[in-house]
């Protein structure tokens, strides 16, 4: 669109990736069409949760909620290519910011050793007048913040037993707004998929068919930009760390 803001694509370059994320269902309502494009590259993509979700469907009490939530994750990764999901335990709607969750997520950055972290959108609101959740606040903050501490020997002694991990070459936040775009034309069948995995979630929130509630979702999201040349994309604000 004439005058519109050019948005750069996604450096692709790059070999491995850790997605962290809050909650199941995070990763499936912003970037699963992106991640579905990079596995198809044969790049290692991998999942890291900091809860369960398990507070997450009314009606269903956390303990049961959890296991139903974390196979449900299992089950969507695998439609768009990956296989090693995490979960690292902290209470869903609770995420508390400070070290503790910092040095979870610097642990997982060193186990995992990637080239990209991919995490969701942790503004204050989504758009004008919709705030987003406390977890996701959290959450991303304390990734960014985590990228550098799991660089530094120092910072948490206690992980020494994890060599300290300097590769990550930049953050890629999904958001609404964005400096970069990723191409994800032919990839919005595989994304609407993954999120219908999240079945008993999405029927919990919706009487809306769970297949037709994920298709709208991805088709939203994966709607066409001003200033990046695409019939599908997804938009990300990049942060580099080197």
């Amino acid at each position: 669109m004439e005058g519109s803001v050019s948005m750069d694509p996604i450096p692709e370059d790059w070999r491995t990736a850790v997605v962290i994320v809050a909650h199941p269902d995070d990763i499936e309502y912003g970037a699963a069409a992106a991640v579905a494009r990079w596995t198809a590259q044969g790049k290692d993509v991998r999942y890291v949760l900091a809860t369960s979700g398990e507070a997450g469907i009314a009606g269903l009490p956390p303990e049961r909620s959890k296991p139903v939530r974390e196979e449900e994750q299992r089950r969507s990764a695998a439609v768009v290519g990956v296989s090693q999901v995490e979960f690292l335990g902290h209470p869903d709607g609770r995420l508390v910011s400070g070290t503790a969750l910092r040095r979870d997520l610097a642990a997982a950055i060193r186990r995992h050793r990637p080239d990209v972290v991919v995490t969701a959108h942790f503004g204050d609101t989504w758009s004008r007048g919709r705030a987003n959740s406390a977890d996701h606040r959290v959450l991303g903050r304390a990734a960014l913040d985590a990228v550098s501490d799991a660089a530094n020997e120092w910072i948490f002694p206690e992980l020494a037993e994890l060599p300290a991990w300097d590769g990550v070459r930049f953050v890629a936040v999904a958001a609404p707004d964005a400096s970069h775009a990723v191409d994800v034309t032919g990839y919005t069948d595989v994304a609407a998929r993954s999120l219908a995995e999240h079945a008993r979630y999405l029927a919990a929130l919706s009487d809306t068919p769970v297949d037709v509630q994920a298709r709208e979702q991805v088709d939203t999201v994966t709607a066409p930009r001003d200033g990046f040349s695409a019939e599908r994309a997804v938009a990300f604000e990049v942060y580099w760390f080197t």
